[in-house]
C-alpha cells in the first residue's frame, strides 16, 4: 500500500497563487478610498515596527494574530467597525507579504472585499502619505 505525499509548494509560490485570486491596491488608491469613506485601513504590523516607523492616522491597529477575531462581523470579539461582510478592508503589514496571507484568511470568513496594500507600510510612507509619530 502506497501513501501519496501531500503536494508541497514554497511560500513564494503560495503567495503568488493567493494574490492571483483578488485585486491588490496601491498606496495612493488606498489613501483615496479611505479618505472617501469607501474602505477601512487595518495596520497589522507588530508594535516594535509601529514604534519605529510611526502610525497611519485613522488606521485601525489590529496585530495579525487577532485579525480574524476583530474583523469578522459575526464574531464575539469584533471591533465596532466590523459591521458587515461587505466592508472593504485594506490590510497592510510592513512590506506587503504577510498581508496577502491575511487577506486569504479574511476571504474564507466571507469578507470578500478584503484586499491588501502593495508594498505595505513602506510603500505608504514612500508615497509621502500621512504618517504620525507614535505617541
Amino acid at each position: 500500500m502506497s501513501s501519496a505525499e501531500p503536494t508541497r509548494i514554497g511560500i513564494d509560490e503560495q503567495v503568488e497563487r493567493i494574490r492571483a485570486g483578488y485585486e491588490r491596491i496601491g498606496a495612493l488608491e488606498a489613501y483615496a478610498a479611505v479618505e472617501a469613506g469607501e474602505a477601512l485601513l487595518v495596520d497589522t504590523r507588530y508594535q516594535a515596527l509601529r514604534e519605529r516607523d510611526g502610525l497611519i492616522p485613522g488606521a485601525l491597529v489590529v496585530e495579525r494574530n487577532e485579525l480574524e477575531w476583530r474583523l469578522d462581523p459575526s464574531g464575539s470579539h469584533r471591533t465596532p467597525a466590523a459591521t458587515s461582510h461587505d466592508l472593504r478592508w485594506i490590510v497592510l503589514c510592513n512590506e506587503g507579504y504577510a498581508s496577502s496571507l491575511a487577506v486569504e484568511s479574511l476571504h474564507r470568513l466571507g469578507l470578500h472585499r478584503a484586499t491588501d496594500l502593495v508594498g505595505g507600510f513602506q510603500a505608504w510612507k514612500a508615497a509621502g502619505l500621512p504618517v504620525a509619530d507614535p505617541a
